[in-house]
C-alpha cells in the first residue's frame, strides 16, 4: 500500500474530499502541470504482463487550451509522454494530503467530439514492446542481467532479501525481452513490480502475511462476495523445476502444495498433478528447489478461493497488497489483491477488488 499519514488513514474510514491531479512529462520536460480531467479510472490485474491501465476523459477545449493531440510534443500525444497521477485526500482544515498513484505512458489519445479519450499503461509496456533485435547473451549476474534487459527504460531496485549470483555461460534470449525478465525472476525466486515512483522493485517471491487493511462485509458500504467458481484447470499441486550443471548434468527441484482442497495427497487427486519448469539459469538443486517454490506460489494464486469486493475508494490500495476480510463464512481471512479498479474522481462510483485467499 502507498504510505499514508495517520491522519489520512483515519479520514478514509469516513466521508472525505477526493481530488485528482495529472501531470504530463516528456523526458525531463514538464508539458502540463494540471491536465483537466472530467472522468478517470485505473485498472490493475496481476495476471497480465503489464498489470496497469488508466483511462482518462478530457474536455477538448478547456480554459482556452486545446487538448487535442495535434502536435508531436502535445501533453497528450503518444510519443513517449508519461502521465504522473496524484490523488488528494482532504485531511481537514482545507488541507489536502497528496499521494503519488504512479507513472503511466500514454498509449493512445483520440479526440471525439468535445472530448479527448486517453489510454495510458504501466511502464512495463515499454519493456514489452522493445523486443530484442538480436540475441541477448548475459555474462554477468542476475542483477546485471535484469538491469541489462530493463534499463534505462525503467530503473531497477533490488531488495536486500535477494541474493545475487552469477549467470551461467551460454544463455541466449531470442526476442521476448519481458518474457526473459519473467523467466529470470522465477529462477531467482523473485517477484517484481513497478512502484508508484516509477522504478522496478525486485523482491523475494511470496505475499506478506501482515494485512494493510481490514474489510468487513456490510461495514461502511463494503460488499464482499465469494465468486462461486471452481475449476480443475491449471490446478497444479506439484512443480518440478529443472536446470543444467556446468558439466551438462541435469538437476531438479520439487515443491509440493499440501494445503487446501486441491493439495497433494487429498481427494482432488491421489496422484501428483505436476507443472514442469525449466531454465538454463538453474545450476544447483538448491536453485531448482527455490524456483519450484516460486512458480508454485505464482500458480496457486490462480486457483485459490476468490472474492469480489465493492467498497468506498481507497486511494492507497495496490494490487499485491494483503488484506483481511470478514464475512459470515470467513472470519479474519487473509487475502491478496489480485486485481482492482479505482475511480480517480469523487463521482466515479465504487472501487472493486478481486481477492485470492492465502488459506
Amino acid at each position: 500500500m502507498i504510505p499514508l499519514s495517520t491522519v489520512a488513514q483515519s479520514v478514509l474510514t469516513r466521508s472525505f474530499k477526493y481530488k485528482l491531479r495529472v501531470e504530463s512529462w516528456l523526458g525531463p520536460d514538464l508539458l502540463a502541470d494540471d491536465v483537466p480531467v472530467s472522468s478517470a479510472s485505473e485498472e490493475a490485474d496481476r495476471s497480465l504482463r503489464v498489470p496497469e491501465r488508466v483511462t482518462l476523459t478530457i474536455p477538448r477545449l478547456s480554459g482556452g487550451t486545446s487538448w487535442s493531440p495535434v502536435t508531436d510534443n502535445h501533453p497528450l500525444a503518444a510519443n513517449g509522454q508519461r502521465l504522473r497521477v496524484q490523488l488528494g485526500i482532504g485531511v481537514g482544515g482545507g488541507q489536502m494530503e497528496w499521494i503519488q498513484r504512479g507513472w503511466f505512458v500514454i498509449q493512445e489519445s483520440v479526440a471525439e467530439g468535445d472530448t479527448v479519450n486517453v489510454s495510458a499503461v504501466g511502464l512495463l509496456s515499454l519493456v514489452e514492446e522493445a523486443r530484442l533485435v538480436s540475441p541477448f547473451q548475459p555474462s554477468g549476474t542476475l542483477v546485471s542481467t535484469l538491469r541489462g534487459l530493463v534499463e534505462p527504460t525503467v530503473t531497477v531496485v533490488v531488495d536486500n532479501g535477494l541474493t545475487d549470483r552469477a549467470v551461467p555461460s551460454g544463455i541466449n534470449y531470442d526476442d521476448d525481452r519481458l518474457g526473459a525478465v519473467m523467466e529470470l525472476l522465477d529462477a531467482w525466486g523473485a517477484d517484481a513490480y513497478v512502484t508508484e515512483d516509477g522504478y522496478l522493485l525486485a523482491t523475494p517471491m511470496g505475499p506478506s502475511m501482515t494485512p494493510v487493511l481490514s474489510l468487513t462485509d456490510g461495514a461502511g458500504g463494503t460488499v464482499i462476495q465469494a465468486s462461486g467458481a471452481s475449476t480443475r484447470e491449471n490446478a497444479y499441486n506439484v512443480v518440478v523445476a529443472r536446470g543444467t550443471t556446468a558439466d551438462g548434468g541435469q538437476v531438479q527441484g520439487v515443491a509440493y502444495n499440501y494445503t487446501g482442497p486441491k493439495g497433494y495427497g487429498g481427494y482432488f487427486n491421489p496422484l501428483p498433478v505436476p507443472y514442469f519448469y525449466e531454465s538454463p539459469l538453474l545450476t544447483t538443486v538448491a536453485q531448482c528447489n527455490l524456483a519450484a517454490r516460486t512458480v508454485l506460489s505464482r500458480l496457486n494464486r490462480s486457483t485459490a478461493k476468490e472474492f469480489r469486493v465493492e467498497m468506498v475508494p481507497h486511494p492507497a490500495l495496490q494490487a499485491g497488497d494483503t488484506v483481511q476480510i470478514t464475512t459470515d463464512d470467513y472470519p479474519n481471512l487473509l487475502c491478496v489483491v489480485e486485481a482492482l479498479t479505482l475511480p480517480y474522481k469523487a463521482d466515479g462510483g465504487v472501487q472493486t477488488l478481486k481477492l485470492r485467499s492465502l488459506a
